[in-house]
């Protein structure tokens, strides 16, 4: 895909950045050649390939430790408020700061 200086300028005007005329060459070639490139990458066969958790954990034997989502604390609301200056009816009070 090809970007004409029409295009780049309604697209910058969408984005509402202020593109200068000369700049609008160099950045149709940019952007061309990241569609390429994006291009490049769809056209890989992935089908079977299992999504990595991290991508250093192909290199070497990489046990990452991960840990259940879960809540730690039964009484979670109470262990917040412990530190808290001022409560109220479950809820931390903070000084009125506009008049």
């Amino acid at each position: 895909m090809s970007f004409d200086p029409a295009t780049l300028h309604r697209l910058a005007t969408l984005a509402r950045i202020d593109l200068p005329a000369d700049h609008l060459a160099a950045l149709g070639t940019e952007m061309t050649s990241i569609l390429a490139l994006i291009d490049q990458l769809q056209a890989i066969d992935t089908t079977g390939i299992a999504p990595l958790s991290h991508p250093l954990s192909v290199i070497g034997d990489m046990h990452l430790r991960l840990r259940a989502d879960e809540a730690t604390a039964d009484n979670l609301r109470d262990t917040c408020f412990t530190n808290a200056p001022q409560t109220e009816n479950g809820l931390f009070l903070v000084p009125k700061v506009i008049e």
